[in-house]
């Protein structure tokens, strides 16, 4: 377990060191007023401790992804750790922080708004329908996936557990967010921790066998490696554990709630570390839960590339029968509390678009009631691909979030090279992964590979000649 422990102790570090680093080059100011001082108003800007904003925030990025993910991810093998540990550190995590910071400096903005200030206005119309079709995508995969997880623990009818967390979402999406949101995710989020920590100790020491990054396991070790290479696939599939477009979505929601800038790093990037962890712990167990990177895949195809019954699997041999429940708990609060606020990001995206104020409970009613409407629609439609397009647009939506930190920081400090390098590579990776993806245009892979990389370096060109043009101008 050598490769497992070094991983976490990297990410564990970088915390410290890449995410004080980052938060110097943006200068957060501990002496500036936050939006949730600022702008009070009893339902979605509303002080909280941060404590609870931590829970809350990883509770809301971590949703499926960090498992559901981490576990299709690891049908490619140990080269999982790398994107894992790297991705986080360097793109996931200072995706996050510049998606909550930048929201704080521009009064708790939704990120559509943000972009639109830094992109242009053409931008900011597209992000607006495309981050509220994403996020209501977010909420439909948020109510299937665990649906499918308690029915394995109750025995209940599928579409009586949709309806009843339907039914929470739509509570969850309009009440005050420190009325319940405030008070029970915390718990839950504790819940999520707990279960990983149990995983990993039962996992450490039940003799499990993690396979190392060694040269030999450098590989390609997916069952069908040629349709389907780690670049980009394996980028697109383990997203929230790495990187995750959803996660700026949900930032603005804390950023509304925080009240010193200086603590942005503790909740932004270490939240996005955490989840780092989670992931990595999934992966590692799913890898050496059934004897091998080739038995895992041979368990996957069984469970018709769904991971909900290996969840269930490996919670209930790993933890007992209480313990398993326990930690399906945990599993299961995860989605569905990323799902209620993905449908409040929903709601404050459109919102914010057309001007709706939200403080009366009919102007909520307003916006919510058609969200649900097409949520409810979208659950008929074939769960893997739903999930496979929800992995595309998650991944593209961080490309235009940190093209847009990349021009803030260059027009306000002329520092951006650590927000630049990772805009570029995820746009050469969404392109190159629509292009040769099953549900993309199936090209051949090196003519995807050629248009992707050629697209994040037009990308980067463009950017330097036109955020350079805007600083010249400003010096001037």
């Amino acid at each position: 377990m050598i490769t497992f422990f070094i991983c976490i102790a990297v990410l564990v570090a970088a915390y410290f060191i890449y995410g004080g680093f980052i938060e110097k080059q943006f200068g957060a100011d501990p002496d500036r007023p936050t939006p949730a001082i600022t702008q009070h108003d009893g339902v979605d800007f509303v002080p909280l401790s941060n404590a609870r904003i931590f829970l809350i925030q990883f509770l809301n990025i971590a949703g499926l992804g960090p498992i559901f993910g981490a576990i299709a991810g690891a049908l490619w093998g140990p080269v999982a750790f790398i994107w894992i540990v790297l991705g986080c550190i360097f793109i996931g995590s200072v995706h996050d922080y510049f998606s909550g910071m930048l929201s704080i400096r521009h009064k708790g903005a939704s990120i559509p708004e943000i972009v639109g200030m830094y992109l242009g206005n053409g931008t900011k119309n597209f992000m607006r329908v495309f981050a509220v079709g994403l996020l209501i995508i977010v909420g439909v995969v948020f109510v299937k996936g665990p649906a499918a997880i308690l029915q394995g623990i109750t025995g209940m009818d599928v579409t009586i557990l949709v309806i009843g967390i339907f039914v929470y979402y739509l509570l969850a999406t309009m009440i005050p967010i420190d009325k319940l949101i405030g008070r029970i995710y915390p718990v839950f989020g504790l819940s999520l921790l707990i279960m990983a920590v149990g995983i990993t100790v039962t996992m450490v020491f039940g003799g499990y066998k993690i396979p190392e990054l060694v040269p030999g396991n450098l590989v390609n070790m997916h069952s069908e490696s040629s349709s389907f290479p780690i670049f980009p696939l394996l980028f697109i599939t383990i997203a929230c554990g790495a990187v995750s477009g959803f996660h700026s979505t949900q930032s603005p929601l804390m950023a509304r709630c925080l009240p010193n800038e200086k603590d942005g790093k503790k909740i932004f990037f270490g939240a996005m570390i955490t989840e780092g962890i989670v992931a990595l712990i999934w992966a590692a167990i799913a890898m050496a839960f059934f004897g091998g990177v080739s038995d895992l895949g041979v368990s996957f195809a069984e469970a018709k590339n769904n991971a909900a019954p290996i969840v269930n699997e490996i919670c209930n041999s790993l933890l007992g029968k209480v313990g398993g429940i326990l930690a399906l708990i945990g599993v299961v609060a995860a989605p569905i509390t990323s799902g209620d606020t993905a449908f409040r990001s929903a709601r404050l995206t459109i919102a914010d678009s057309f001007k709706i104020k939200q403080g009366k409970l009919i102007q909520r009613l307003y916006v919510t009631v058609p969200i649900f409407l097409v949520a409810i629609i979208l659950t008929q439609v074939d769960f893997g691909i739903v999930w496979r397009y929800f992995g595309w647009a998650n991944q593209t939506l961080s490309v235009f979030v940190l093209w847009t930190a990349a021009v803030y920081m260059r027009k306000t400090t002329g520092k951006y090279w650590f927000v630049l390098i990772p805009a570029v590579f995820m746009t050469s990776v969404v392109i190159s992964y629509i292009l040769i993806a099953p549900e993309g245009f199936q090209l051949d892979q090196n003519i995807s590979y050629s248009v992707g990389i050629a697209s994040g370096l037009l990308g980067m060109g463009f950017y330097l000649y036109s955020t350079g043009k805007a600083r010249l101008a400003l010096t001037e």
